[in-house]
């Protein structure tokens, strides 16, 4: 009888990551959760190839689970993606179980393994690697500059509060243009006196903001096309503008596929009501977690729609008639807004 070859499948590794600034400590584990061993790489280039050849020396990699992977952990995240390795995103480890335990680098790292294997870090990683990632790094810019201007307009305000009479006499009452243009243009004198110290600190103050807004002007002039150009049916749906269609898509990622349904972007925007049943009781509590901007953003666009949607405001006048009081029936609105967001990502466009 002619015996037949028995053929043996190269084992299923899973790598697990903790990320740093300088140095990634990588741990893999066999398709039995055993850990095969543990070891440092550079955060260059040379240290990713080197990472990954480390970990194919053991076997096939089916998954890494990596710490930070929009931080520390972005580079490598790309490098693994683009060599068509599964990337999940790892939450830090438990701090209860750190104070018992203790805290290392080489035991965050195979935690992170675990936690991939186990299925308790399931998330694909963003690919940060399209128009998304341009947006999300221009509104970075964007927002700061939004908030020195803020920082600035206010300290301007208090000044003239307690400006001497003649400048609160002068200012008082002026719109924000009037009065970056009327500071803008002072000319104090070289005096150490009150009155030219005031008018030099608002005139600083003045043309810090007028400088900043330019600065949001041109990030404005590059974010409005590129917003356009990759979620235009986004922007077609009643509320939806370009500051708020750019919060939800830098939160979907330039890959909206890995969310495997509205529920899961539903939870992403913290706007899922999350289980508090115990016993007899049942209930839901409000949820805290998600992206912040982009739960801003959805109500944002249920509250533009409440002022000029009529169907909305429909809705919101028999949810108050049920007995929900206006904030729960916007509660209501913005899950219904993130499933229709949901629907309209431009995934075959990222794609």
């Amino acid at each position: 009888m002619k015996e037949m070859a028995m053929t043996t499948m190269p084992p299923a590794i899973t790598g697990g990551v903790d990320t740093h600034l300088d140095v990634h400590v990588a741990a893999a584990l066999d398709q039995s959760g055993a850990l095969l061993a543990t070891a440092s790489f550079e955060t260059t280039p040379r240290g990713y190839r080197r990472l990954l050849r480390w970990l194919r020396s053991f076997g096939d990699v089916a998954l890494v689970g990596v710490e930070g992977t929009g931080s520390y952990g972005a580079g490598l995240t790309r490098y693994l993606q683009s060599h068509d390795v599964r990337v999940v995103e790892v939450d830090r480890p438990n701090r209860q179980r750190r104070r018992r335990r203790g805290k290392s680098d080489t035991q965050d790292a195979i935690t992170a393994a675990r936690a991939a294997q186990s299925g308790d870090a399931n998330g694909d990683a963003k690919t940060r690697n399209g128009s998304v990632e341009a947006i999300r790094v221009l509104r970075v810019a964007r927002s700061s500059a939004r908030k020195e201007r803020a920082r600035a307009l206010n300290q301007m305000r208090s000044l003239v509060s307690t400006a001497p009479d003649e400048i609160r006499t002068e200012l008082r009452g002026l719109t924000v243009a009037a009065l970056l243009h009327r500071c803008s243009s002072y000319r104090p004198s070289k005096g150490t006196d009150v009155l030219s110290a005031t008018k030099i600190a608002l005139r600083v103050l003045a043309r810090r903001a007028l400088v900043l807004r330019e600065e949001i002007d041109r990030l404005d002039a590059v974010i409005s096309p590129l917003v356009e150009a990759t979620a235009p049916e986004l922007l077609e749906r009643d509320g939806v503008g370009i500051e708020t269609a750019a919060a939800l898509l830098v939160a979907a990622g330039d890959n909206p596929e890995r969310l495997r349904s509205e529920r899961t972007f539903a939870h992403l925007c913290g706007v899922a009501p999350i289980d508090a049943s115990s016993g007899k009781h049942e209930r839901h509590r409000l949820s805290r977690s998600g992206d912040r901007q982009a739960n801003s953003a959805l109500w944002r666009i249920v509250i533009t729609r409440m002022a000029h949607h009529q169907p909305t405001r429909d809705y919101v006048a028999r949810r108050v008639a049920e007995g929900l009081t206006k904030q729960e029936a916007i509660r209501c609105l913005k899950r219904y807004v993130a499933r229709e967001v949901y629907n309209h990502l431009p995934r075959q466009q990222l794609a």
